[in-house]
């Protein structure tokens, strides 16, 4: 039997997708928004402990994570049974971070990516663990998706200004996390979203709406000062599939999630909004956006 372990939205995600493509018997130990992930995509999932599945898994496929030793713990004791494990990078950044706790490493048998730009960055990060380079399902399912929406409800102009997905992250809670230090990339994401506000005007067309969707990790009431405060634009998103508020959107605008990828796979418009003085966004596709190129430009 093969078990798969995961805790982190995005790396829930892409296991899903894969493990909906595979035969075979699996079990699963989840946790976190990972829970829900699996449930929406694969239907009702039987979860079991750790310590189940190092008892019957004969082989282990594991996210990565930054809110939870989980995935640190199940390959540590894997490896101790001498059990392969590997895992499935879902990102483009902190790989080494991700399988450090407590100043202690430990890394898979191998590392499985899903597309050449991780691939690259893993070759670096990773000289002495075998690298994998696969197909990533979960891309597969999104480009199906995204096909299945314009099918559906071709798009339609819209006099009213344009449409625009917000996607958060937890920044400031990874980085207090990590680092210590709320501020540590130099900016949060309110910031990123208060730089936006600021500069919609910007991107184009007045702005008709402004959907600010939470991370799986967030609480959404995290927003709802700031919808509160632009009510007549701002409204709390998440209820619905990201895939469906993101094809209802002209542009989505971030700082480095994988919603932004997601974004680039439906064809949609993209934008960074890491504020002048923030790190640079470490995503590496070019065809995304930076609205601080856009102000400064616009500034000349």
């Amino acid at each position: 039997m093969q078990c798969v372990v995961c805790h982190d939205a995005g790396g829930a995600e892409v296991l899903a997708s894969y493990i909906s493509r595979q035969n075979g018997e699996w079990c699963f130990v989840l946790e976190g928004p990972a829970r829900k992930v699996f449930e929406r995509r694969l239907g009702a999932v039987s979860g079991i402990s750790l310590d189940e599945a190092l008892a019957r898994g004969e082989r282990f496929l594991t996210g990565s994570s930054w809110q939870s030793d989980l995935e640190w713990r199940a390959i540590a004791a894997a490896r101790r049974a001498g059990r392969p494990v590997a895992t499935f990078l879902d990102h483009w950044v902190n790989y080494r971070e991700r399988f450090i706790r407590g100043r202690v490493e430990c890394l898979p048998d191998e590392i499985w990516v899903g597309d050449a730009y991780a691939f690259e960055r893993a070759q670096a990060a990773f000289p002495e663990v075998p690298l994998h380079l696969v197909d990533n399902p979960y891309f597969e399912d999104v480009r199906e998706e995204a096909a299945r929406y314009l099918h559906a409800a071709p798009p339609v102009g819209n006099d009213d200004g344009l449409r625009l997905l917000f996607v958060c992250e937890p920044i400031s809670e990874h980085a207090e996390k990590a680092f210590g230090d709320p501020r540590h990339w130099g900016y949060t994401e309110f910031d990123a979203l208060n730089f936006l506000l600021a500069n919609r005007s910007r991107l184009g067309d007045s702005t008709a709406s402004l959907v600010i969707r939470p991370h799986p990790a967030e609480a959404p009431e995290k927003y709802a000062h700031v919808v509160a405060a632009w009510g007549g634009v701002a409204r709390l998103g998440g209820s619905a599939p990201l895939i469906q508020e993101i094809m209802a959107a002209d542009v989505v605008v971030g700082c480095a999630s994988m919603a932004m990828v997601v974004g680039l796979l439906a064809g949609k418009r993209v934008c960074c909004a890491i504020p002048p003085g923030g790190a640079s966004c470490p995503l590496p596709h070019r065809e995304i956006e930076h609205l601080a190129d856009i102000v400064g430009k616009a500034g000349k």
